[in-house]
């Protein structure tokens, strides 16, 4: 009977520890700051969720701005901007490549390349039609929407299902390099 009350006790202290864990999980500004991977169920606002087979009947860089956000695995960029890649990166094809910028706070010279980058991609045209990703349950590409969209970006998309999502279709990812500096 005590082992009973025990297991009862600890049961109920377990979403306690759920709820505590979730609010570590955004910061103050609603940007998620870790486990990255995870189930996101709806578009940040103002940011239009784009499915994979539409992005495939639209044109890189004549109809929308593909922007990548997937992390550079085991590679870091330099003191001079240049990108130390420890793997080759593939993605949807004609994709620009920002690693580490979909992180919830990313390093002040991350973010202003970024913003930078997408500025010279836009031609400082603020409704030009930009869609971001990374991979299927991946807060990364949510978090640069949402970012683009607090920058003053109005037609901002966001590809859910990645280049998981653009795979699943049956269409081929190329090999990217990190955007220009």
């Amino acid at each position: 009977m005590r082992a009973r009350i025990g297991l009862m006790a600890l049961l109920l202290l377990v979403p306690g520890v759920t709820q505590a864990q979730e609010a570590g999980l955004f910061d103050a500004e609603g940007y998620r700051i870790a486990h990255y991977r995870g189930p996101v169920h709806r578009s940040p606002e103002g940011v239009g969720r784009i499915a994979p087979a539409a992005i495939a009947g639209l044109r890189p860089d004549i109809d929308m701005i593909l922007i990548d956000v997937l992390p550079a695995e085991g590679g870091h960029r330099a003191a001079d901007g240049r990108w130390q890649l420890a793997q080759l990166h593939e993605s949807i094809p004609g994709a620009h490549w920002f690693p580490e910028s979909g992180r919830g706070a990313p390093m002040p010279d991350i973010a202003d390349w970024f913003a930078r980058g997408v500025a010279r991609l836009t031609g400082g045209k603020r409704n030009r039609m930009i869609v971001t990703f990374c991979r299927a349950d991946c807060w990364m590409g949510w978090n640069a929407a949402r970012r683009l969209r607090a920058l003053g970006y109005r037609n901002i998309w966001w590809l859910a299902e990645g280049t998981d999502g653009w795979r699943d279709l049956g269409c081929d990812l190329s090999p990217v390099r990190p955007a220009g500096r």
